[in-house]
């Protein structure tokens, strides 16, 4: 058993798996391992998830330090996402669960 900040976790992986469960933290994470993106160029790539999830889904990702949210003062407002150090770390391993599905089932 594995305890953090109150929430008890099976193992060690179990809570390191708790920052990219889900359908769309992982992909999100591999899309901004290729460079900083927008909100509707993440919309559009990731292909399927409303606006709402990916709100949410980047929200969660910024509040675990994963991504950074950049805001630029100018008109019209422009807003990108950037990986953190911790966020380029996490992607290593999950860019190579996609290598191994590529390998053995693309």
């Amino acid at each position: 058993m594995a305890t953090y900040e109150s929430e008890e976790y099976v193992c060690l992986l179990d809570f390191g798996m708790e920052f990219i469960r889900g359908k769309w933290k992982a992909v999100i994470l591999c899309h901004l391992d290729d460079g900083p993106k927008r909100f509707l160029e993440l919309q559009r790539i990731t292909r399927g998830v409303s606006h709402k999830v990916l709100s949410e889904k980047l929200k969660e990702l910024e509040e675990d330090g994963l991504i950074l949210k950049v805001v630029y003062d100018q008109i019209p407002l422009k807003v990108e996402y950037y990986l953190t150090p911790l966020g380029k770390e996490l992607t290593k391993p999950v860019k190579e669960i996609e290598a191994w599905a590529k390998r053995n089932f693309g």
